[in-house]
């Protein structure tokens, strides 16, 4: 694969990630709950997704070549777009379907 199709990649699962704790009501898609997850368990579960997708681009990078050092600068703005992406699934959570009742 070419390093663009990384960076697609890369962009792909942070998207399907940030939506997931949103888009159902299982604990990373996996174990299900009889009661609706409230806001801070959804939460904790982007912050966790966000960890796992970093996991996934280092090893992307480093399949690649060597791994471009990185400050804080760069882990900010990461997880702005990380937030920025999990919004279509918050307003499906919280706003539109609350309006369909």
């Amino acid at each position: 694969m070419i390093p663009t199709e990384y960076v697609w990649m890369v962009l792909l699962s942070a998207l399907v990630a940030a939506n997931l704790p949103f888009i159902n009501n299982r604990w990373l898609a996996l174990i299900p709950r009889r009661a609706p997850k409230l806001l801070w368990m959804r939460l904790a579960e982007l912050v966790l997704l966000y960890f796992m997708v970093g996991a996934f681009s280092l090893a992307l990078e480093q399949s690649v070549g060597q791994i471009a050092p990185q400050d804080w600068e760069f882990y900010v703005t990461t997880a702005s777009m990380f937030l920025t992406l999990a919004f279509p699934g918050f307003v499906y959570c919280y706003l539109y379907k609350k309006g369909k009742s």
